[in-house]
């Protein structure tokens, strides 16, 4: 049973409860990311997930740590361009202490400036082991490139000069905005009953104060083209594609299908053209994702230089091909019977069904059913597909980013 209640203050609280199951899965997110920063503080959002972690007037950072180590939980975060989340697995019995925890480090953080100082250099070296890693910067660097001139462009762990010029003061101005009960949701699943959870968190978080505004929305206006960035790797790492729906269009549904069939899974056209039939490459494969405002789509492969030409040409090929005839009725069946049962498996794991509680009221302010999710998936024609396909498989409207050692055909540089 999934239940809604939202405090005086107005956070809400969401839970569904799950009572065949021995743990919970909470979370509090607020609707705050890496889109509301500017240029000057770009990467605040993720350090002030790290310093959450980092000592309250109750704890300081190893008590933090321990208090869930020592009853066998999982306490983490992880920030996003459009909500930032603190999150706690553990034991049906030992939801008070998590949720005292968790209500903890959101709402008595002290940032402490030595503490920051020394997290800045952890940040630093984050970012050196993401700039090391080209098969994980490719896709953010491929959605800065598509949306340059829009803040869902904005990458979320910053830059080291702005993660380096940031002091205590920036932090505390930015939580004071931004976190603050309109922007909170406190979402669990698992064993734990409602009434429980909103009275535990009603105690913890029920003293909080204040407003902001809703997060500012604007158009988007993509950015086509091609962007090289030169490495001396072994390998080149691409990302191909453009501009998609918004968590709001239902467009979403048609291109899901249409990227089960291209692009997800090792039955798919690209997977089976490129790697299987001619072994071009070990990674291949495409995926959908939305914001509030617009989305995207991209293929992705890493392969050797001298296998780039053709790896894209049949990428290309496929696309023309979903572009122009959609796909067949045995891919339409496959690929809707794969985001079902991808859907339906993820509901096994407590931490599934909460981040999905979450989003989806954090965007829809309602937890939409899986049944009319199931059923949009199960309306979509091959019709449909090839609508959605001329709009994001255009040739005309696509991206291309790279990286890896230079390409004889002169790419321009990002």
């Amino acid at each position: 049973m999934i239940q809604t209640t939202r405090l005086d203050n107005g956070i809400t609280i969401l839970s569904e409860h799950i009572p065949y199951v021995q743990s919970v899965a909470m979370g509090i997110w607020y609707g705050v990311g890496s889109r509301e920063e500017d240029d000057r503080i770009h990467g605040i959002s993720h350090v002030i997930e790290h310093m959450m972690f980092k000592g309250t007037e109750r704890r300081n950072a190893y008590e933090i740590a321990l208090e869930i180590d020592f009853v066998g939980g999982v306490l983490n975060a992880f920030t996003d361009k459009e909500h930032t989340c603190y999150y706690a697995r553990v034991l049906g019995e030992h939801l008070p202490v998590a949720s005292d925890v968790l209500s903890d480090i959101t709402m008595n953080s002290l940032y402490d400036a030595g503490e920051l100082d020394r997290e800045k250099g952890v940040i630093l070296e984050e970012i050196k082991r993401y700039e090391d890693s080209p098969d994980e910067l490719v896709h953010d660097l491929f959605v800065q490139n598509l949306f340059s001139n829009h803040p869902i462009g904005r990458s979320v762990i910053g830059t080291p000069a702005t993660v380096s010029a940031l002091k205590r003061e920036d932090i505390l101005e930015y939580t004071e905005h931004f976190y603050r009960p309109n922007r909170c949701y406190v979402v669990t699943a698992g064993c734990a009953k409602h009434e429980d959870v909103v009275r535990l968190f009603e105690k913890t978080l029920g003293t909080a104060q204040g407003s902001t505004t809703p997060m500012v929305t604007s158009d988007v206006r993509p950015t086509n083209g091609e962007f090289r960035v030169e490495r001396p790797t072994e390998q080149v790492h691409f990302c191909l594609g453009s501009a998609g729906p918004s968590h709001y269009d239902d467009d979403k549904y048609p291109l899901a299908v249409m990227d089960a069939a291209l692009g997800s899974g090792m039955s798919s056209r690209l997977f089976q053209e490129v790697r299987e039939r001619r072994g071009l490459a070990y990674s291949i494969g495409s995926y959908p994702h939305s914001y509030r405002e617009g989305g995207f789509f991209a293929i992705y492969a890493g392969t050797s230089p001298d296998k780039l030409d053709e790896v894209l040409s049949v990428c290309r090929k496929e696309c023309d091909d979903v572009r122009a005839n959609g796909i067949r009725e045995d891919e339409l069946i496959r690929a809707k019977n794969q985001i079902k049962g991808a859907l339906l498996l993820s509901l096994e794991s407590m931490s599934n069904r909460m981040t999905r509680l979450a989003k989806s009221q954090l965007y829809f302010d309602r937890v939409i059913p899986i049944e009319e999710i199931v059923g949009k998936v199960e309306a979509v024609t091959n019709d449909d597909i090839i609508r959605v396909a001329g709009r994001v498989l255009d040739p005309d409207v696509m991206n291309l980013t790279m990286i890896g050692p230079e390409h004889r055909n002169g790419s321009t540089n990002a």
